[in-house]
């Protein structure tokens, strides 16, 4: 059988992750609009708790399988309060939150239940108000979030290794898609077949995770915020020019893969996880399955695969993502590893981007002017490194780009965005070329081991490129030679 045929065949065996129907539904899939939803039952009735609101919105979504209500408790056990938010759910906002929350995938590989955030990124609403509810209910009691993990991302990870476990671990995890509309995003469609750990789930549970930790560490002397109010807080964040991530020390979503990574890597993953299958299997009564004797090679190689692609990898932006036009012509394949990496400005646009729209917009500019002035095929760079906290994708890992003339076939060409002739990039946006991206390529395939950094102005001799501060920052870096 294909790996899409066994794709299909995994999900439809978990009848929650799968319908058969064309998309519907002309509500906005964004966080914004989640987020003015939630704002709209707690301005309904004062005083409401955020315990009681996720659990009645997880009533709404009928996310009550045998697990949740293992650490949860049914959503229908409800308290008189819980009666009354239920009720206006389904006399205000139902429709919504139903579509909104639960989570499936469709024969057409669209996938429901996530929602864009205002950084670019699409998360699962599920895993994310699983976590927050486990968080709350320790919170409330006074004892540690023993579901969280499990609820958000033990599962989830568990079940994919194990179902796809005869193809290589990559395979395992993911896809990523693009939205129709980033501006009124309706539609998600998936890049390949799914996973039962898509990229949106995957975001969803670690979101969950930080934000579910976060409600829990709440003293107890002191009451936790109102739902949207944390929401806004995670996902609607706004940088400052000159400031940028450097200045954030909260959470936030652009900080998720490194805040998950510092919350989770100290649990042991490997017995997280098989402790999480066990249970599921007792709970279950398909306990046989552990008999199996591949189970643990699997848990092993597919957290390999998810630690380099969810914390060692930055967030790429796909051009899709972006608003990239069409490549003009055929790409021309690289032959891979390859043995530099050059580091650009792209002194235009002249200031970093701080957002997801501005640096898309950036992303949009430079491309036009490579295509439409230069008569270039495609934006030149292979990727381009924002002060958002993100990375957007060029001509990528496998294509040849046009940025650093006579060497294109044997390196990578990354610009940061901005004018870095008297000022440096944020440390956090420097850290997310030098450590994160390089780190991937190395560990990807995508570069060798021993690579080589350089600037611009060392393969070229007309140019001062990437910028005199930031080339003499750069010669203190690893792998930098001149």
């Amino acid at each position: 059988m294909t790996l899409f045929g066994l794709s299909f065949l995994v999900l439809a065996l978990c009848n929650f992750f799968t319908v058969h129907s064309r998309p519907t539904g002309a509500y906005l899939r964004n966080m914004d609009s989640f987020i003015r939803a939630v704002e709209q039952v707690e301005d309904s009735n004062p005083g409401l708790s955020p315990l009681a609101l996720v659990r009645a919105l997880r009533r709404t979504a009928g996310n009550d399988d045998v697990m949740t209500m293992h650490f949860l408790g049914a959503s229908y056990n409800l308290t008189d309060a819980e009666v009354l938010v239920t009720a206006i759910l389904n006399a205000s906002s139902f429709s919504f939150f139903d579509k909104a929350i639960h989570h499936i995938v469709t024969d057409y590989g669209e996938e429901r239940g996530v929602v864009l955030a205002p950084d670019g990124t699409t998360l699962a609403l599920a895993p994310l108000l699983l976590g927050i509810e486990s968080g709350l209910k320790a919170k409330m009691e006074g004892t540690p979030a023993v579901g969280l993990f499990p609820l958000t991302l033990g599962r989830t990870l568990g079940l994919s290794f194990l179902s796809l476990k005869d193809f290589p671990p990559s395979f395992r995890l993911g896809p990523n898609g693009c939205w129709d509309n980033v501006d009124r995003p309706k539609l998600f469609k998936l890049s390949r077949p799914a996973t039962l750990a898509t990229d949106a789930v995957i975001n969803g549970g670690m979101d969950g995770a930080i934000l579910g930790m976060d409600f829990s560490n709440v003293p107890a002397s002191e009451e936790p915020q109102a739902l949207s109010e944390v929401l806004k807080g995670y996902y609607s964040f706004i940088l400052h020019q000159g400031q940028g991530l450097d200045a954030v020390t909260s959470h936030v979503s652009a900080r998720r893969r490194e805040i998950s990574r510092s919350t989770l890597e100290p649990l042991d993953l490997y017995s997280q996880v098989m402790e999480t299958l066990a249970l599921v299997w007792k709970l279950e009564k398909t306990e046989w399955i552990a008999l199996d004797t591949e189970v643990g090679n699997a848990v092993t190689d597919g957290l390999q695969a998810f630690v380099h692609k969810y914390w060692d990898c930055p967030q790429i932006i796909p051009r899709c993502q972006w608003g990239a036009k069409a490549h003009q012509g055929t790409p021309i394949p690289l032959s891979l590893p390859l043995q530099f990496l050059y580091v650009h400005h792209t002194y235009q646009p002249s200031s970093p981007c701080l957002s997801f729209p501005n640096c898309s917009r950036d992303m949009r500019g430079m491309q036009r002017f490579h295509q439409e002035d230069r008569g270039w095929s495609d934006i030149g760079y292979s990727f381009v490194v924002g002060s958002d906290g993100y990375v957007y994708e060029g001509s990528g890992w496998k294509h040849l780009g046009r940025h650093t003339r006579g060497h294109n076939a044997i390196g990578y060409g990354v610009s940061i965005i901005g004018n870095y002739t008297a000022a440096l990039p944020s440390r956090r946006t420097m850290d997310l070329l030098r450590h994160r991206l390089v780190r991937c390529a190395v560990d990807g395939g995508w570069l060798v081991a021993n690579f080589t950094i350089q600037g611009h102005r060392q393969a070229v001799n007309y140019t001062s490129c990437p910028g005199d501060a930031l080339f003499s920052e750069m010669r203190g870096w690893e792998h930098f030679r001149e």
